[in-house]
């Protein structure tokens, strides 16, 4: 064999051998996200769905933003935690099952099913960023419009004449109770160990509030509180809610995403989970709800048309949420824990 020859089978079995390496490498990586996409049920796959979908958009509409690489590397960074918290509460699942008194179990498995309302406020958070990603105007004047259409007045300023103390103090309490809807209803089916009802009612809030967040990139709305500065004849005084309200909006406010409004949809979201899985908590519920969706007119942070767009898209997400839990895999794997217990 001469040196030609000898050169050609060395090529070959060197080519040979990074194939194999590749083909392990492969299926290392194929093994491993399967292993963790086994732990993520319906509520991953509308957040990471969610947050591929954003990252597509801010890639194709890059020029309208200010910082779209960091925007890009934060979306990345949240789908690897949320992966990351799946995996680890499924491996510390079993152990939490039989009464582990660890403080890592404990924390995963908390983890692993109270982080959706951290996602929940990061994505509300980050739309004061996304809000013209398509659009760099408002549309304030065509919700004004069909207000005025709908009712035969601007409701935020015609309501200033209702301003009194006490009125305002329990609106803002009102405006308030958004902020425990959920919170009660999921801590009530997690104590309860309902695995399913809690990962359903999470699920329905993720749906309506994704069609929030993607229709306030479209329509990009500013709310009363920045449109009608200066039209109002003085600022609500209350009591210690209405403190409360303002020192919340002073650090938190997003400038934008008011259409439509996500603290109606996430009230209706949860509002229909409490009337599917505990009724009656729904009807403790429903007149707070009610008196919320009046709240968000009467603070200045809404139009009537939010309000409509909420409540329809919080209505959605319940739906299109009973839906999507019907499939088999929509509660994800944690460890082989039984399906209807937490």
């Amino acid at each position: 064999m001469n040196e030609f020859e000898t050169g050609k089978y060395q090529s070959g079995d060197s080519a040979m051998a990074w194939t194999g390496q590749a083909e392990r490498l492969r299926c290392l990586i194929a093994r491993a996200f399967a292993a963790v996409s086994a732990t993520c049920g319906a509520f991953e796959w509308i957040a990471l769905g969610y947050l591929g979908l954003s990252s597509v958009l801010v890639a194709l509409f890059a020029e309208n933003l200010a910082h779209p690489a960091r925007l890009l590397s934060t979306q990345a960074a949240v789908a690897a935690l949320i992966l990351l918290v799946c995996r680890a509460g499924a491996k510390t699942s079993n152990q939490f099952d039989k009464g582990g008194t660890a403080f890592s179990s404990k924390f995963w498995h908390f983890g692993r099913h109270w982080y959706p309302h951290l996602f929940f406020l990061f994505c509300f958070e980050e739309l004061g960023r996304l809000v013209h990603l398509v659009d760099p105007g408002w549309q304030d004047a065509k919700l004004i419009a069909f207000d005025r259409w709908l009712t035969g007045v601007n409701p935020s300023l015609w309501s200033e004449h209702l301003a009194r103390p006490a009125l305002t103090e329990f609106m803002e309490f009102s405006y308030f109770t958004y902020f425990v809807y959920l919170v009660i209803l999921g801590g009530v089916l997690y104590f309860e160990r309902d695995r399913e009802a809690y990962w359903s009612v999470m699920t329905y809030s993720a749906i309506g509030y994704v069609f929030g967040y993607v229709i306030a990139m479209l329509v990009p709305a500013e709310s009363p509180w920045f449109t009608l500065a200066g039209q109002w004849h003085g600022q609500l005084t209350g009591g210690p809610f209405t403190a409360l309200i303002a020192l919340i909006e002073k650090y938190g406010r997003v400038h934008g995403a008011a259409f439509p409004s996500q603290h109606v949809a996430g009230a209706m979201a949860a509002l229909w989970g409490a009337w599917r899985h505990r009724r009656w908590l729904f009807w403790i519920f429903l007149p707070f709800v009610a008196c919320m969706c009046v709240s968000t007119v009467y603070v200045r942070n809404h139009y009537v048309a939010d309000v409509l767009g909420g409540m329809v898209t919080g209505t959605l997400g319940y739906f299109l949420g009973r839906r999507l839990m019907k499939r088999s895999s929509a509660i994800g794997s944690e460890a082989g824990a039984p399906s209807s217990k937490i």
